[in-house]
């Protein structure tokens, strides 16, 4: 592994040994043997071919505020496109943006420029690529409403994808089905609006944010997606499941769909307090409640849906 080591330092700012805790927003999670930031594209291609050929394993991570790693070490590369995947260029009506790209950021960056449309996503703690791959979205707003293609790796050739080919659904997307594929790029379909306008939005937002969700201690947003009939809080609530801990995790108080990071908690707090939600919400309303987090390097009996 020392001339992986030596030749992956030729393509990338690379890190050894670290905690998945200090890479996620739920701030929990064993240790990954290898994390590397690519110089650009060709970089990027280049790791890739280096990490078949040694047979190591590779997980693309953004901002890590939709993953729940395993308090398992990861014995493989993680690729993070959030320091050097961050090219930003306005058009009249649009961006065309990396996919390593915050989306808070271009929230803002697109209000100064007087274009409307992401204002849902001022609050949102990831990378345009993340967003994509879950179309994510608030307030009624969805990232696939905006995209009019996307940028994909596919096979080690760089693709543009139609937004209209990207099969969007309820925090879904094509992509999911192709973990293989990488986001590098999106060009998003903007509207122009007065920049006060949308700031004034954009605070209001922001103020609602901080006074419905648990932004003082660590989480990934929210747990479950909604089903059908109701939030998926309203369930948890119904249970009278607010507040209760595991370990060092917690059901928060203030939004039942948010587990929250309490006193250094453990991964495996976390999926307890998932499963304990799934159980009651099942028994109580014979409603199946799914994970709106992806669970990453946990054993197959360890894993929740």
């Amino acid at each position: 592994m020392e001339n992986f080591i030596t030749r992956l330092r030729q393509y990338a700012t690379v890190d050894e040994y670290v905690a998945f805790s200090v890479m996620t927003t739920m701030g929990v999670g064993g240790i990954a043997r290898y994390v590397a930031y690519p110089k650009n594209e060709l970089a990027l291609r280049e790791i890739l071919n280096l990490a078949k050929q040694a047979g190591v394993t590779v997980k693309i991570i953004g901002k890590g505020s939709n993953i729940l790693a395993s308090d398992d070490d990861f014995d493989g590369l993680v690729l993070r496109l959030d320091r050097t995947f961050t090219d930003v260029f306005f058009e009249e009506e649009g961006v065309v943006a990396q996919g390593g790209a915050s989306l808070i950021a271009l929230s803002y960056q697109a209000m100064k420029a007087g274009l409307s449309g992401l204002e849902f996503a001022c609050g949102i703690p990831g990378t345009l690529a993340g967003a994509i791959y879950m179309n994510a979205g608030a307030y009624q707003g969805w990232i696939g409403d905006l995209v009019e293609e996307v940028e994909v790796l596919i096979d080690g050739k760089p693709r543009w994808i139609p937004g209209s080919s990207c099969e969007w659904g309820y925090r879904t997307s094509v992509f999911q089905h192709h973990p293989d594929w990488i986001i590098l790029a999106a060009r998003l379909k903007l509207t122009k609006k007065d920049s006060e306008d949308i700031r004034r939005l954009i605070d209001q937002r922001r103020t609602r944010r901080i006074e419905s969700q648990p932004l003082d201690f660590p989480n990934s947003g929210s747990i479950f997606r909604n089903p059908p009939e109701h939030f998926a809080w309203e369930y948890i609530e119904a249970c009278h499941l607010r507040g209760k801990k595991v370990g060092g995790a917690q059901i928060s108080n203030k939004h039942a769909n948010f587990i929250i990071n309490v006193d250094h908690a453990k991964a495996a707090d976390v999926a307890a307090l998932i499963t304990i939600i799934q159980d009651e919400v099942k028994r109580k309303f014979e409603v199946e409640l799914h994970t709106e987090v992806e669970f990453f390097n946990w054993r197959k009996s360890d894993e929740v849906q």
